[in-house]
């Protein structure tokens, strides 16, 4: 009987830690992602640049707003919702590990924040460039 109960419960462990890791990422995997979404929309498309994605974040595109309205100049630091006042963790991983760490909050934070600042989706070569550039941020 004991014999069968470890082994329940080592299944039913292996399963949660499955689980686990199949929702985990890191920057760097949600980011070869991108790439492959870019390749798929550009075939001429070779790779991100930080420097595009420091201009990206930093410049508004049309609206009032940019990324750094909210997450400041240095995405390292905490910034706040220009409206709200919400506080935001920092978005440099070096300055917050989890952040990027999960597909679907990172599809849900740039459909939210491009559609604020753009009036639109970004594109894949778009978030990959924010991304390089955020992953860089010291």
């Amino acid at each position: 009987m004991l014999t069968t109960q470890r082994l329940v419960l080592a299944l039913a462990l292996s399963a949660v830690f499955a689980s686990v890791s199949a929702f985990a990422e890191t920057p760097q995997e949600i980011l070869d992602g991108f790439a492959t979404q870019a390749k798929t929309e550009d075939p001429a498309f070779q790779t991100f640049d930080a420097a595009r994605g420091e201009l990206f974040f930093k410049n508004t595109h049309g609206n009032d707003w940019s990324c750094a309205s909210c997450h400041t100049e240095n995405p390292a630091n905490a910034g706040k919702h220009a409206k709200t006042d919400k506080p935001i963790d920092p978005m440099a991983t070096s300055a917050n590990a989890e952040r990027f760490t999960d597909p679907k909050k990172v599809e849900k934070w740039f459909k939210r924040n491009c559609g604020d600042v753009l009036d639109r989706t970004c594109t894949s070569l778009e978030k990959g460039d924010v991304l390089t550039y955020l992953m860089a941020v010291k």
